[in-house]
C-alpha cells in the first residue's frame, strides 16, 4: 500500500508546485499591469541643461585640460619616479597635478554647472589619466628590465 502512496505524493507534489508557480506568475503579472503608470516628470526650472555651456567655458576647460596633461607629462619625466614602483609613482604624479584640476572645477562652478556633474567630469579625467600614466610607467619598467 505504501508503494501506491509514494508515486501519488510525487505527482501531486509536482502538480502543486506547477500550480503554485502559475498562480505566482499570474499574480506578479497582474500586479505589474495593475500598477498605475508613473506620471511623466516635468523638467524642473532649476535643472541644468548641457546646452547652456558657453564657448568661453569650453575654451577655458580645454585650456585647463591641456595644462593638466602637460603637468602630468612633465611630472612623469622626473627621475625620482624611476626608482619608485609604478602604482606609487602614478599616485604621486596625479596628486602633484591636482591643483590644476581645481581650476577646471572652479570654471565649471562659475558657469553654474552643478557640483555633482563637475566632480563627475573631473573624476573621469583623473581615472583616464591615471590609467594612461600607470600604463606608461609599467611599460618603462618592463623596458628597463628587458634591457638588463
Amino acid at each position: 500500500m505504501r508503494e501506491n502512496l509514494a508515486p501519488n505524493n510525487i505527482i501531486n507534489g509536482e502538480n502543486t508546485m506547477k500550480q503554485f508557480l502559475i498562480i505566482a506568475a499570474l499574480f506578479y503579472s497582474g500586479l505589474l499591469s495593475a500598477a498605475p503608470a508613473a506620471p511623466a516628470a516635468a523638467p524642473a526650472a532649476e535643472e541644468w541643461a548641457d546646452t547652456t555651456l558657453s564657448d568661453a567655458l569650453i575654451a577655458k576647460v580645454q585650456a585647463v585640460s591641456y595644462e593638466y596633461k602637460t603637468c602630468v607629462g612633465t611630472e612623469m619625466q622626473k627621475p625620482a619616479y624611476a626608482a619608485v614602483e609604478a602604482r606609487q609613482a602614478t599616485d604621486s604624479v596625479i596628486k602633484q597635478c591636482e591643483p590644476v584640476l581645481a581650476k577646471m572645477r572652479d570654471a565649471y562652478l562659475s558657469e553654474k554647472v552643478p557640483a555633482v556633474i563637475a566632480d563627475r567630469q573631473l573624476k573621469k579625467m583623473r581615472i583616464q589619466t591615471a590609467r594612461n600614466v600607470l600604463a606608461e610607467l609599467m611599460f618603462r619598467d618592463a623596458a628597463k628590465k628587458a634591457g638588463q
